[in-house]
């Protein structure tokens, strides 16, 4: 389930959520770590997270987008912790996009490694976001695939745990491709 509100989330573990992805990382509801922590089995997706999405864009203002991005994550995470989440149910997301201009979010991407230093599973959302538009001069969502699929493969390469995509088989694709290519290289 994607969602920033405990009760939803809760209603939809009944129903057989096995995964929470939380954009907010916990911040826009109090109660979401420990419903977490009250069910082992799920996992939670920790996202970097400065406000609402109304007014996301008057916080992407950093001196070292990785450094406080990671810190801010790190952040999350002890509270999620101190309130009993298992550290094994946790997954981090950047955030791209929520409160990030498109430097920042191509920053983050170049330094993933930087972000896996917290030891958590890396999830990536850049599926068809509006800073691939902007590369790329595709207005359209749907135009903006390539850009997507491209990213996919470079953080599949990177090791990250996942991606957020529109269209699963082309980047299920990319990722099989990056991962044959790997295993060639250590076989040779």
């Amino acid at each position: 389930i994607d969602t920033t509100r405990a009760s939803v989330a809760e209603q939809a573990i009944k129903l057989g959520a096995s995964y929470v992805n939380d954009v907010s990382g916990g911040l826009a509801d109090l109660d979401m770590y420990s419903l977490i922590a009250k069910h082992p089995k799920v996992q939670y997706i920790i996202m970097h997270w400065r406000a609402h999405s109304k007014t996301m864009q008057d916080h992407a203002i950093y001196k070292d987008v990785v450094k406080e991005v990671k810190e801010e994550l790190e952040e999350r995470i002890e509270d999620a912790i101190k309130a009993g989440v298992n550290p094994d149910q946790i997954i981090i997301d950047p955030g791209l996009g929520f409160a990030k201009l498109p430097e920042h979010n191509w920053e983050l991407l170049r330094n993933i490694d930087r972000l896996a230093l917290l030891g958590y599973p890396i999830l990536i959302g850049a599926s068809r976001k509006r800073f691939l538009g902007e590369l790329t001069g595709a207005s359209n969502p749907d135009d903006r695939e390539a850009a997507s699929i491209a990213i996919t493969a470079m953080v599949a390469k990177a090791g990250v745990w996942g991606v957020r995509t529109h269209s699963v088989k082309p980047h299920r694709d990319a990722i099989a491709t990056v991962t044959a290519l790997a295993k060639s290289r250590v076989e040779a």
